[in-house]
């Protein structure tokens, strides 16, 4: 039985066991004209389904037929929806009425597997949560959800999220990278970026604690946004970290990562660290082809040295300076941050995972499978690879708040050394005169899946952004060793401009086209929409 068969039959039994509607047959369709789902944008699928060309039946149907055929090679997948055709169905019936569709309606988007959905486990990449059934969903799926998206898939993992370098998890197994299956998609969110850019959904969501939006969007040629601590909720987000975690969009576009981010951002009063009135009134309006037209950007230097970069991948950031400043830009040239070296050696993180796990767990109510994450460890219920971490991260007081520690671990930027590291980084770029600071996402090509540990190298996400709570944005810019394995741009922004890293990015996006599918995942021919 192939692996994507066993989840769907999994998550079928789930259903069934929660009551929900069972399938129903298709609607006919007034134009049979075939639309071709691999690399279509949110928008493009919706324009099909509006002029009547597709169904979001067919749609729907079309990438798990892609499912289907190219997850047992990916490994990205870990539960199929079983009721995303009833879910099409009901909003092909929506439209059908006059009922006006909201602003992702009918977009099939890929879960990161630490997000909780009420209809489907949520497992952080541990075998120990398989059957954990969370009794609502996470403030971001339900948004989504609202706004008419389907749920299509959960994605693998890195195992409780440890992992940068790789994701693999004790629950599903190994995700591999898309442009090359022996080398890795970087982790935790490696199975969202890898089945985005296979177009086994039209986009994803994934979450970011240092690296786990931006690596696997550089690794696998997709926008990826780290939004600025305090506009998303994480509620509902299994926890590694909760005064660095993010969650947000993982896309092929910069557009479809605008769309998403719309209806994503803005306050939660369940997440204690959310912000009123911060974001801005549609992110879509950031959308300008001539969106760095009279920007000033700054070049940080001193994460893009020959010493500690692959060649390639150090040509392709001096290529998109030059992109950059040939689509309207202000190249500021070095941009130094006082002391960074000490900055990034201060010690700002807080060891709070097990405390964090503890908060989680008691949300999932009586049913919880576990009440202290060191069950898990003390299990040994986990892949080898995490020991280390595993002991590492479960260590420290269970029902303690880090702030109550002795010493005590502040959150955000009450945190002294981020408060330092935060303004110091803002007043280079005040001094300096520019609105964002750039540098490559990671200055290595993907390492080979045997070599993760040993290969992990040039991983510039964990450096500025979670520390200073800041935004960052990567974009494709190129490809290395012959033009197979996608390099990233990362655009770093003062806190609360991550409209202004939609605008630049899109401008980028626009100027230079680096966006290409991964071969071997090719249109179904017959069996498309």
């Amino acid at each position: 039985m192939s692996r994507t068969k066993r989840f769907w039959m999994v998550g079928c039994w789930l259903w069934l066991s929660l009551v929900v509607v069972g399938c129903s047959p298709a609607p006919e369709v007034a134009n049979s004209e075939a639309f071709e789902v691999t690399e279509a944008t949110i928008a493009e699928v919706q324009s099909a389904i509006r002029s009547g060309q597709v169904t979001c039946r067919q749609v729907v149907q079309a990438y798990l037929d892609r499912i289907a055929a190219y997850d047992e090679t990916l490994g990205a997948i870990t539960v199929v929806h079983p009721g995303a055709l009833d879910r099409a169905d009901e909003l092909d019936r929506s439209l059908r009425s006059g009922v006006e569709p909201g602003p992702l309606f009918c977009a099939p988007i890929l879960v990161k597997d630490n997000f909780d959905t009420f209809d489907l486990p949520t497992t952080a990449g541990s075998e120990v949560l398989k059957e954990s059934l969370p009794p609502d969903d996470a403030f971001m799926v339900r948004r989504i959800r609202e706004a008419g998206a389907v749920v299509l898939a959960k994605t693998n993992m890195a195992e409780w999220a440890f992992s940068p370098r790789q994701t693999v998890s004790s629950s599903y197994g190994t995700t591999v990278n898309a442009y090359d299956l022996e080398r890795v998609p970087a982790g935790s969110s490696g199975g969202t970026a890898s089945g985005v850019a296979a177009s086994l959904g039209v986009a994803g969501l994934g979450t970011d604690t240092g690296n786990s939006i931006r690596g696997p969007a550089s690794h696998l040629a997709l926008f990826g946004l780290r939004s600025t601590l305090g506009l998303t909720s994480r509620d509902g987000v299994v926890p590694l970290a909760f005064d660095r975690d993010i969650a947000g969009p993982l896309t092929r576009t910069v557009e479809d990562g605008a769309r998403l981010f719309d209806v994503i951002a803005g306050h939660d009063p369940a997440d204690s660290f959310s912000e009123e009135g911060k974001r801005e009134a549609s992110y879509l309006d950031r959308l300008r082809a001539d969106g760095l037209q009279g920007a000033k950007i700054g070049v940080l230097r001193a994460l893009a040295q020959p010493r500690s970069s692959d060649p390639e991948v150090l040509a392709l950031f001096e290529q998109a300076i030059e992109d950059l400043r040939g689509a309207g830009a202000e190249i500021i040239d070095p941009v130094e941050i006082e002391g960074f070296e000490d900055l990034l050696n201060m010690g700002s993180f807080c060891r709070r995972f097990r405390y964090d796990m503890w908060v989680y767990l008691q949300s999932l109510g009586p049913d919880a499978p576990i009440r202290d994450v060191r069950e898990a460890l003390e299990s040994g219920r986990y892949s080898p690879y995490i020991q280390e971490a595993f002991e590492f991260f479960a260590d420290g007081p269970l029902d303690v708040p880090p702030e109550q520690w002795d010493p005590p671990c502040p959150p955000g930027l009450e945190h002294p050394a981020r408060r330092i590291f935060h303004d110091a980084v803002t007043a280079a770029m005040d001094s300096a005169g520019v609105s964002a600071l750039i540098y490559p996402t990671w200055t290595y090509p993907p390492a080979l899946l045997e070599l993760a540990k040993d290969d992990y190298l040039g991983d510039n996400s964990q450096l500025v952004a979670p520390a200073t709570g800041m935004p960052a944005a990567t974009v494709p810019m190129g490809f290395t060793k012959g033009g197979t394995l996608p390099a990233g741009l990362q655009i770093l922004g003062r806190r609360f401009d991550d409209g202004l890293l939609i605008q630049l990015s899109y401008a980028f996006e626009q100027a230079t086209r680096h966006r290409k599918p991964p071969q071997g995942f090719p249109p179904l021919g017959g069996s498309g929409a």
